[in-house]
């Protein structure tokens, strides 16, 4: 089989509200998610090996990310779906054994522990490939199920295209926004998710808004956060951070002097932060206070 190359891109959540703890005890969130055209890139290799015991897939190139593959969720994306297809019984144990093993060569761009998504995003693309390679003919439907179980963040890559995103990131609707460019700025700050869910600070009970009024309202959060929308994670990180706290600093003073009319804001559960910026912004204007910055800067498009 010739390799299969394939891209990975990242995301950004233009706003992230949790709207309450679940009996499971998750939160449920409600964010409008936006693909990006920052991409890491798989490329699938058949290899002459069987399954058999053994696992599904190899990975090549990523030992910078993961120290054991079997904790990477591109291998548990593998073994997640051939469990699902033989639950479902579209294979048997013995057809599984037979299926080649796939290596799967990473080749990574986005940051890590950035609230990019780079990860759930790999998950999700290993999930979609895999299945084709496999023939096993899982729906898109099929596929989120699966990746749900193994981030939250995995489904809206399955998805495909900018979407309000609910439950524990799950529950998917399509949204129409414009397109928009943004620019990235990377702090290096590390702080675990549960210690942000554990903070005092985190606001809990965000009201849930309704679909029309999100699409009726989207001025409201795609280049100015107005009307009561926000990140909830991004106080709780500044106040743990001064990277962050710094980064945001930067973008702030960027929008004031190029008279960017854009809300500087974090995504995800962090680290990154990112500006909104007109089609027409001059980056040449601020390349000098950039090159000053000790931030890694990336220039994204939506997709």
């Amino acid at each position: 089989m010739p390799t299969l190359t394939q891209q990975s891109p990242a995301k950004i959540n233009l706003f992230l509200h949790i709207t309450g703890k679940r009996p499971d005890g998750y939160h449920n969130l409600q964010t409008v998610f936006r693909l990006i055209d920052l991409y890491d890139t798989l490329t699938f290799s058949h290899t002459d090996k069987t399954i058999g015991d053994n696992l599904p897939v190899t990975l090549s190139n990523a030992e910078h990310v993961t120290d054991n593959p079997a904790d990477n969720l591109i291998v548990k994306a593998a073994i997640a779906l051939l469990a699902f297809a033989k639950n479902h019984q579209i294979l048997s144990d013995s057809q599984i054994a037979q299926l080649p093993i796939v290596d799967i060569h990473l080749d990574k761009h986005i940051p890590m522990g950035a609230g990019l998504g780079g990860g759930s995003s790999n998950c999700a693309t290993a999930l979609m490939t895999l299945n084709t390679l496999w023939q096993l003919g899982l729906s898109n439907g099929q596929l989120r199920l699966i990746g749900a179980k193994l981030g939250a963040d995995v489904p809206i890559f399955i998805f495909g295209k900018d979407a309000i995103a609910e439950g524990i990131g799950e529950v998917l609707t399509p949204i129409d926004l414009p397109a928009q460019q943004f620019l990235l700025l990377k702090p290096d700050a590390h702080i675990s998710t549960a210690e942000l869910f554990a903070h005092p600070l985190l606001k809990r009970d965000c009201a849930s808004l309704s679909h029309d009024y999100l699409k009726s309202h989207c001025h409201a959060f795609t280049n100015q956060l107005t009307d009561g929308f926000t990140n909830v994670f991004e106080p709780v990180v500044c106040a743990l951070s001064t990277d962050v706290n710094a980064a945001m600093k930067v973008l702030r003073t960027l929008a004031a002097n190029t008279h960017t009319h854009a809300t500087p804001r974090m995504t995800g559960s962090g680290s990154c932060v990112f500006l909104p910026v007109p089609s027409d912004f001059d980056k040449n204007s601020i390349k000098h206070g950039l090159q000053s910055s000790p931030f890694q800067a990336y220039w994204v498009h939506t997709l």
